[in-house]
C-alpha cells in the first residue's frame, strides 16, 4: 500500500530524511519512531503529498507521490492527522467535520451517518454543538483524528495521536486506532510513545534521518537480546549450578541471590526438560520465568549506535 525507494529530502543544505526505502502492506499498522527531528514528520508530508521530495520515489496504491494528477487522487485516500490539529475553534465540532467532509466531496447522507458514528466512538456525541474552542486539548486531538476520518481514508497517517491527552483520553484512542485495525485499515503511526507503539503496531520502523530498522516489535527485541530464563529456587546449590551447565540447550549460567538466569535459544521447547534436571539435582524450584528486553530497551541501543555512525 505504501512504498518508498531511496526518499530523501534535504532543506537547503540539511538533509531530514536519507535513503528512506520502505514498504508497509496495506492492513497494517506500521510505526515511525524516532527522535526529535529525526525525519518522521518530514516522511508524512511527502507521502501525503504535502511537500515534494529531493530524490528517490513514494507511491501510495498505485498513485506517485511527485505526479500531480496522483496527488490530488493520494490527498482523496488519506487521512491525516497532523501534531497542530489546526480546527476552525469558533465552529462546533460538528460544523467543523461537516466543513471538512464537504470538501471531501462525502454525500450529505453518509457524512452524517459517518460524524455521529465517529463522534460516539469519540464520547463526544453529546457536545457536538459546543463550540471547539471551549474544548480541551484532549477533546480537540480527539475531534482532529473523527475530521480525518470523515473521507472513510483508505490510509490513514496519525503524527503523535495522544499527544496532550490524559491517561483515560489516550486509552480511548488507542482502543479507536484497535477498532480501525480490526476493520484492516492502514495506518501510519508516527508516535514517541514505545509502549504505545507496541501495543498497536504489527512492525516498526526506527528513523534517525535513514531507517536504522525495521521488523515486528519482538523480531528486534529477540535479534539485539539473548533470550534468557530465569528459574527461582529456594536456594542455588553446586549441584543444580553444575547439573544446568551441562544441559545442552544452556548457553550460559548466572547465579543472581536464589536465582539461575540462563542464556536460551528455545526456551518454550527446552524448559520442561531444563525444570526436570533442576528437580533431579535436588533443586526446589518457586517458578520459572523469561527475562524480556522491552521496546525501549531496542530503541535506545539502536539510536545510541546510530549516534556514533
Amino acid at each position: 500500500m505504501i512504498e518508498t525507494e531511496n526518499l530523501t529530502r534535504k532543506f537547503g543544505g540539511l538533509t531530514a530524511v536519507e535513503n528512506l526505502t520502505l514498504r508497509v502492506e496495506e492492513g497494517e499498522v506500521f510505526g515511525f519512531l524516532g527522535p526529535n527531528a529525526a525525519g518522521k514528520t518530514t516522511t508524512v508530508r511527502m507521502l501525503c503529498c504535502l511537500i515534494s521530495k529531493t530524490s528517490g520515489e513514494a507511491r501510495i496504491g498505485d498513485y506517485h507521490v511527485d505526479r500531480e494528477a496522483d496527488c490530488l487522487a493520494i490527498r482523496k485516500m488519506v487521512g491525516f492527522l497532523p501534531e497542530n490539529v489546526g480546527l476552525y475553534e469558533n465552529l462546533s465540532a460538528y460544523r467543523n467535520l461537516d466543513f471538512y467532509g464537504k470538501l471531501y466531496e462525502v454525500p450529505d447522507e453518509k457524512r452524517r451517518e459517518n460524524i455521529e458514528r465517529l463522534l460516539k466512538l469519540l464520547g463526544i456525541w453529546d457536545r457536538r454543538n459546543d463550540n471547539v474552542g471551549d474544548f480541551s486539548k484532549g477533546t480537540k486531538q480527539k475531534i482532529a483524528i473523527a475530521r480525518a476520518l470523515i473521507h472513510e481514508p483508505k490510509v490513514l497517517f496519525l503524527d503523535e495521536p495522544t499527544a496532550n491527552l490524559d491517561p483515560e483520553a489516550s486509552k480511548t484512542v488507542r482502543d479507536f486506532v484497535l477498532e480501525l485495525k480490526k476493520e484492516k485499515h492502514t495506518i501510519f503511526l508516527n508516535t514517541h510513545n514505545l509502549d504505545e507503539a507496541e501495543k498497536l503496531c504489527d512492525r516498526i520502523g526506527i528513523l534517525k534521518t535513514r531507517l536504522i530498522a525495521v521488523g515486528a516489535p519482538t523480531e528486534l527485541e529477540r535479534s539485539l537480546y539473548n533470550r534468557k530464563t530465569i528459574v527461582h529456587l529456594q536456594a542455588v546449590t553446586a549441584q543444580v549450578t553444575e547439573a544446568v551447565k551441562q544441559f545442552n540447550a544452556v548457553k550460559s549460567v548466572r547465579e543472581v541471590d536464589n536465582k539461575l538466569v540462563l542464556d536460551m535459544d528455545h526456551p518454550e521447547r527446552d524448559n520442561p526438560e531444563l525444570v526436570r534436571t533442576i528437580v533431579a539435582a535436588g533443586g526446589d524450584i518457586q517458578y520459572v520465568t523469561e527475562l524480556k528486553s522491552t521496546l525501549e530497551d531496542v530503541y535506545l541501543k539502536l539510536i545510541r549506535e546510530a549516534k556514533t555512525q
